[in-house]
């Protein structure tokens, strides 16, 4: 049960701070930035808010996640802005794409039902600037108009991402890479289009 009246007046500021964060932008604060905001020199004197907020019903924090504050008191934060990370597929040599349980948690992208993410592994798409490490945003839908950007499965269940091309017996899957040449496949599975790309820095 939250306990707005039981608050100290710093508790209260900070409190109003965090709702502030997650109302404007989507997402809480750090730590750090409370800290700053506050001048608190110590992380672990704004530890010692945070569990109090905690503590009174005000917030949950999700361990080993930084900014995963979520007001317990306003409906609008019961769900959590972030996209499934389903794993990671290949900006290479196709390789297995394996279904995991993190979830990938940023706001710019409202609506994320019909949408997941996945982690780029390899160089072949490097001209349209998606690196090793990236985090694709894949929309679900099964067709895909010639040169989309698509996530694909082929018949033995590798998933790769590529500009995919429809020809007359196959299916031409075009890396972004001078490098590299063009796999074909006679039919492969369309995942989904890209609709976006992440990058950690």
């Amino acid at each position: 049960m939250a306990d707005l009246e039981t608050l100290t007046s710093r508790q209260r500021e900070i409190y109003d701070f965090i709702r502030s964060k997650i109302q404007g932008r989507g997402y809480g604060p750090t730590v750090r930035e409370i800290g700053i905001q506050f001048e608190i020199k110590s992380p672990n004197g704004v530890m010692c808010h945070l569990k109090a907020l905690q503590k009174k019903g005000l917030i949950h924090r999700e361990p080993n996640m930084s900014r995963a504050i979520q007001l317990l008191d306003e409906s609008s934060s019961a769900r959590p802005a972030g996209l499934k990370l389903l794993g990671r597929i290949a900006a290479g040599s196709p390789i297995e794409a394996i279904e995991s349980d993190e979830e990938l948690a940023f706001s710019e992208w409202e609506d994320t039902d019909d949408k997941f993410a996945l982690r780029v592994t390899g160089t072949s798409m490097i001209e349209e600037h998606i690196a090793d490490g990236d985090y694709v945003v894949i929309k679900r839908q099964s067709q895909a108009h010639d040169g989309q950007i698509v996530a694909v499965r082929d018949e033995e269940g590798e998933a790769t991402l590529k500009r995919i091309f429809k020809e007359r017996n196959r299916v031409r899957l075009e890396p972004a890479n001078k490098t590299m040449k063009p796999i074909y496949r006679d039919r492969v599975d369309i995942l989904g289009v890209l609709v976006g790309v992440v990058r950690k820095y």
